[in-house]
């Protein structure tokens, strides 16, 4: 069940996000999306900031993989 403070990410964040969790760089998730990596680094933060902005710090690849996986925008099937 996700959680009640999950924060609305766009679909170019969830996809931006599941492709950096699934990639081992910023660089190669951006060459998958053909964005840059400092756009990848950008919707990061903002994702980052979103989940901060209701009180679920998520500061690390792991904590985001977490993050994505209780609020079902993932599932463990894909991993």
């Amino acid at each position: 069940m996700p959680d009640p403070r999950r924060p609305e990410l766009s679909s170019r964040e969830v996809e931006v996000l599941l492709a950096w969790l699934a990639a081992e760089s910023k660089e190669e998730a951006a060459a998958a999306l053909f964005i840059s990596a400092s756009t990848v680094s950008t919707h990061l933060a903002r994702i980052r900031a979103k989940y901060s902005g209701v009180g679920r710090d998520a500061p690390t690849k792991a904590h985001l993989l977490a993050r994505a996986l209780q609020d079902g925008y993932t599932s463990l099937d894909r991993w």
